[in-house]
């Protein structure tokens, strides 16, 4: 993201003067719909996620239950919303804790860079080798699964990649004028990472996170649906699709709802991503 210089009055202008893609508005607002059904779930659900209706078990959608119900007679559409829940905890929890941890070794390898930039890498490197939903089962395997434990699992996953992606963007600041004229200044390291290269590498870090959101958003509806991610009676997307598989045939609305809430979110998350990497770098303007 070194392309575009955000460390002058003249960068930050040219990105509010550039003309946001249609993409990025309609996943945003897509995303946000999510974002708020997910937090209104309380007032939106008709029934609660976990009451049994035991004579309408199996029942097709109409008009008292929009998405039709499971096997034990709850309404989908209202447990595809508090399902939404958990999903965005995880994926935004995950993430989160993946760019806490993550931009500070990233921002300080690329600063530093010589010897402790090598150790930092490779240790990081032993980490990426290990494959991403082993390594997550071998985490949360040891205790009972709650989805606190999951995201904490998913998030240090996410460090790795990160700060890997923040270095690149450090190396390519640390030949500036800027981080040049700090340091002649006698500045401290904490102030170079935190007041220098941080602002113009947040670019990069937005357009990792939200692709990180959409990688944790899938990895924990795994976990569930093999059973190491939220448990019965919980409502989650990947739970939700486990439990429709014995009843693909009979009712197969009880798969179709919660898979298409999980598609668009995670389709929403990934164009977003995609678009912002577009329209905050210059140089890839022109591509598409």
């Amino acid at each position: 993201m070194a392309g575009l210089s955000l460390d002058s009055d003249d960068g930050l202008l040219e990105l509010r003067r550039r003309p946001v893609p249609p993409r990025i508005v309609a996943c945003a607002l897509l995303l946000g719909a999510v974002i708020l059904a997910a937090l209104g779930a309380d007032w939106l659900a008709p029934f609660p996620f976990d009451q049994m209706h035991v004579a309408d078990r199996l029942k097709g959608p109409s008009l008292t239950y929009l998405a039709g119900t499971d096997e034990y007679g709850r309404d989908v559409f209202s447990r595809t919303l508090y399902g939404s829940q958990l999903s965005l905890f995880l994926g935004f929890a995950a993430t989160l804790i993946g760019l806490v941890l993550g931009v500070p070794l990233g921002l300080f390898a690329g600063y530093v860079r010589g010897f402790a930039d090598e150790l930092m890498m490779r240790a990081l490197d032993v980490v990426m080798s290990f494959p991403s939903l082993l390594l997550v089962l071998l985490i949360i395997a040891m205790t009972p699964a709650n989805p606190v434990k999951t995201a904490v699992a998913i998030g240090i996953l996410f460090v790795p990649p990160v700060a890997r992606v923040t270095r690149s963007v450090a190396l390519d600041l640390m030949s500036g004028e800027f981080i040049l004229a700090a340091q002649a200044r006698g500045e401290r390291i904490s102030y170079i990472l935190l007041r220098e290269l941080l602002p113009n590498a947040w670019p990069a870090i937005v357009v990792e996170g939200s692709l990180q959101v959409a990688f944790a958003i899938l990895l924990g509806a795994v976990l569930s649906f093999l059973g190491f991610g939220v448990q019965p009676p919980s409502a989650d997307w990947g739970l939700m699709i486990s439990s429709a598989r014995d009843f693909v045939e009979t009712a197969p609305w009880m798969a179709i709802a919660p898979g298409l809430a999980m598609s668009l979110t995670v389709i929403a998350v990934s164009v977003l991503g995609d678009g912002l990497r577009e329209h905050l770098d210059p140089r890839l303007g022109g591509r598409r």
